[in-house]
């Protein structure tokens, strides 16, 4: 999809001649075989501002058109067309999206449209899109009229849609019922030959059709020389050809209609400028089509469905069929993760290796797994987050029914492998550890804890709250988990149980049955080390049976035994005739134990919690802020920034009903004194330059200043230091600021991060917080839960709720304030940093002392209401 062009006009011509006479009827309200070439010039010459027009192409060809025309200054009227092979798919909703959001940004207001009364499906469009539509028949013709703005229901239809496509798109890569290998040697060694000898076997249960131009055979297979040989549908290409050829071959694949292509071959972005190219015109020749690509520098796919079986990757095994869906950004650890997966006794449900992750990435693979029956826990290694706001969104939704795991590296973007183009965070790497906790998802530091954790999601219930109990032959070992208990957030308030060290399994068992009876334990870790009594194998399956009968969630420490063994698991017959396997996890430490068992109840905790609704705010005007913020950028080169004056600053937040202590900037005292009479005393003196301003240590400010006699006295103070810091270009001015009441200050940061998307920070005033990296962040928008948690995140917090006799302060305005810039970062993506220092904080209100806002011309954000396409 892209902004039309004058260049098109045959392209339209051509879809036009392709219509019934009925489409054409229900779009032009009359018969019309061919347009007119006044008609068709004016279709494909707009202005982009008042007349707007899209055009959704396959390759070259053109198959729906839909454009708008300003009316006035707040409506404007659309219209869509949409070949006939193509209707029904969705593609006028799309098209509705993306006008919409053109619209605002032009500071439209309504669409209006004429339609037919038996053109139901455009109808149903315009009904479909959330939007409240009105509806006047008049003359034969119905008349539709809605706001543009967007809805809480037009929201959620966007993100149903986009959900549907994405999660259909993966699963028609990891359901295949046809594949064709494109690039596969008669040399055993190489990469096309080890993928065909890997499929085959998996038992790949569709069909495989080999691509070689000159063999007859490859592997056993019999070949065809192209494309254009194989006769029936292909479902998915997977391609190990020289990244200069592979361009060619996806537009081959395109050709000849293959819904998706599997590249493992390397050489493209992670080489350099020229590979960077090489990838981007394939996946533009990909997407041109509608076709998905996962990789380059993939290391695969595997599905272990029995109905699929397939192993499409270059691991020579697969784990056993199970409930876990892996995603490897990595090509190279692709093997590792199977590895691992394999070893613990893991199966798996799906893997995707994305590689460059050009295309297919993380988000697509959670649309996929949120719905996939065969899927209970995702574990995710991820080496960068091309869009970490849509992830947060994506991954929220996910958690709530499944456990999401993350392995992150490059935590902030300024360390990552060849290849992967994102952008740089300008936050700490906390800032995405606590986006991550916002969202539900477990963060694991390793592959290895990676697997410890998924393995209580993939065989344990979920903790029913903190309380462990202990059971074990081990004083030593039971101290060990007790300690590492408490100190990973978790109670032990039933007394330990250490048994000796030559326990009998009929002792054993009657110790765990104590336990799992006990109501004040929620889970169980059991430590055991061999010795002269009962042997291992003995307390192991004492341990399986009692943990599946009690329900309760169980980990285990058995000194030897790593991951799920059968000696650890219990078989309980069901009412079907079957038996169900509920196996207990064991690892090799006990820290390990804990630490898996902590993080499945942390994510427990969260499901079960409140996680709040986003509020309705008034005295909201987000059609003001706009203006304000178009008007500060107009003619500002994009990627420039611009520091919003005191008058807009002030009309910003009052936008979104926000207002900050009154101040006045003073070149002389006897314009201090003069602003000191109109704000009233007392007032507070602070230097206007950024390396003075807030640093009262420096001498930059002097507080509670009761008469003209100190304002003069401090002011000569203030200025001294102003003249002994400052150069003499420098700003030397000094605000003149009405006092807030006493309390807490408190600092406030929102704003369009380059990695991380629109984010809310709060911290307490002062060096110390920055030093010690005590700052809170969330992800806009948020919940009262959010707003109410980000206040209470931090170390520090205590101070504000009456810590050592300290006044318990009033947080709930400031909550407000939070909300409210939330929402304001949110709309507005061109706010690069709204920093409010300080807010003071007492035990009644707050109050908002200094406010800087900075602008970013051309500031865009990836998963947003705005769009941005090529070619205009």
């Amino acid at each position: 999809m892209r902004p039309i062009r004058p260049s098109d006009a045959d392209g339209i011509q051509t879809m036009h001649s392709k219509q019934s006479p009925e489409s054409i009827y229900l779009r032009f309200f009359a018969p019309l075989p061919v347009l007119p070439e006044k008609d068709l010039a004016r279709f494909v010459q707009v202005d982009h501002r008042d007349r707007v027009a899209f055009v959704m192409t396959i390759g070259e060809e053109i198959i729906g058109v839909a454009r708008y025309d300003r009316i006035d200054d707040t409506a404007a009227e659309v219209a869509f067309n949409i070949a006939d092979a193509h209707q029904g798919r969705g593609i006028g909703s799309i098209f509705l999206e993306h006008l919409a959001a053109a619209a605002r940004e032009r500071g439209l207001e309504v669409f209006t449209a004429e339609v037919l009364p038996q053109n139901r499906s455009m109808l149903q469009v315009f009904a479909a899109a959330g939007y409240e539509v009105s509806r006047e028949f008049d003359d034969g013709v119905v008349a539709v009229r809605f706001e543009i703005d967007p809805t809480e229901k037009s929201i959620q239809v966007q993100e149903a849609r986009e959900h549907r496509a994405e999660a259909k798109s993966v699963r028609s890569i990891l359901h295949p019922g046809s594949v064709v290998v494109i690039g596969a040697s008669r040399k055993r060694n190489s990469t096309g030959n080890l993928l065909l000898r890997n499929l085959t076997a998996a038992r790949f249960t569709g069909t495989i059709t080999v691509v070689h131009p000159e063999a007859d055979s490859v592997a056993g297979f019999p070949t065809v020389p192209s494309l254009d040989a194989v006769s029936e549908p292909i479902d998915l290409a997977v391609i190990a050809v020289p990244a200069e050829s592979c361009a060619q071959v996806v537009r081959d694949c395109a050709a000849r209609g293959v819904k998706s292509v599997v590249v493992i071959s390397s050489g493209f972005a992670e080489t350099g400028e020229h590979g960077l190219e090489l990838q981007r015109e394939m996946v533009a020749t990909a997407r041109s089509h509608g076709m998905r690509v996962v990789g380059p520098n993939s290391f695969g796919l595997a599905n272990t469905a029995p109905e699929v079986s397939l192993n499409a990757s270059l691991a020579p095994f697969l784990p056993d069929a199970g409930t876990l869906g892996l995603f490897s950004q990595s090509g190279a650890l692709g093997t590792a993760l199977l590895a691992a997966a394999k070893t613990r006794g893991l199966g798996i449900s799906t893997f995707v290796s994305a590689g460059n992750r050009a295309d297919l990435s993380g988000n697509d693979l959670l649309q996929y797994w949120e719905e996939d029956p065969a899927t209970a826990t995702v574990g995710l290694y991820l080496e960068s987050i091309g869009n970490p706001r849509k992830f947060s969104r994506i991954a929220r939704r996910v958690s709530q029914v499944k456990p999401v795991i993350v392995v992150k590296s490059a935590f902030t973007g300024r360390e990552l492998p060849p290849g992967h183009q994102v952008r740089v965070s300008s936050l700490s790497a906390t800032a995405l550890d606590q986006v991550l906790t916002q969202a539900g998802v477990v963060r694991a530091d390793t592959i290895h804890q990676l697997f410890d954790v998924a393995q209580v999601f993939s065989f344990q219930p979920l903790p029913a709250g903190r309380r462990v109990g202990v059971v074990g032959n081990s004083a030593a070992l039971s101290t060990l988990v007790v300690q590492r208990a408490r100190s990973e957030g978790l109670r032990v308030e039933t007394a330990p149980v250490s048994l000796h060290p030559e326990v009998h399994a009929e002792e054993f068992a009657a110790a765990l049955k104590d336990m799992y009876a006990d109501p004040a334990v929620d889970s169980v870790v059991v430590t055991f080390a061999p010795s002269a009594g009962a042997e291992e194998r003995e307390i192991a399956a004492v341990l399986a049976d009692e943990a599946a009968r009690s329900g309760i969630t169980t980990v285990a420490c058995f000194l030897g035994v790593h991951g799920v063994k059968d000696e650890l698991t219990a078989y309980t017959p069901q009412e079907d005739g079957s038996r169900a396997a509920r196996s207990v996890p064991s690892y090799m430490g006990p820290e390990d134990a804990v630490w898996a068992l902590a993080r499945a109840t942390e994510y427990a905790m969260w499901r079960k919690s409140d996680r709040g609704r986003y509020p309705e705010l008034e005295n909201v005007d987000p059609r003001a802020a706009r203006d304000i913020i178009e008007r500060n950028l107009a003619g500002v080169e994009p990627g420039e920034t611009v520091l919003l004056g005191r008058d807009d600053t002030r009309a910003l937040l009052g936008a979104y009903g926000l207002e900050f202590l009154p101040y006045l900037t003073a070149r002389t005292v006897d314009e201090a004194l003069a602003a000191a009479d109109t704000l009233g005393y007392p007032v507070a003196l602070k230097a206007v330059h950024k390396r003075l301003r807030h640093r009262m240590e420096l001498g930059g400010v002097r507080l509670n200043v009761d008469d003209p006699e100190e304002l003069r006295e401090d002011w000569a103070g203030v200025s001294a230091v102003i003249d002994s810091v400052l150069d003499p270009g420098d700003d030397h001015g000094i605000d003149v600021q009405a006092m807030a009441p006493p309390g807490s200050a408190c600092v406030i940061r929102a704003g369009e991060d380059p990695l991380l998307g629109p984010m809310v920070s709060f911290s307490l005033a002062g060096d110390t917080s920055e030093l010690l990296d005590d700052v809170a962040h969330r992800v806009a928008p948020l919940t009262d839960v959010d707003a109410a948690q980000l206040v209470r995140s931090l170390k520090a917090s205590p101070r504000l709720f009456g810590y050592k006799g300290l006044p318990v302060m009033n947080m709930e305005p400031t909550e407000d304030v939070l909300l409210r810039l939330s929402a304001l970062v949110e709309a507005f993506p061109a706010i690069r940093d709204v920093e409010i220092q300080p807010i003071v904080v007492t035990e009644s209100d707050s109050h908002i002392l200094s406010v800087k806002v900075e602008l970013e011309a051309s500031a865009d954000r990836i998963d947003s209401q705005r769009r941005r396409m090529s070619g205009g």
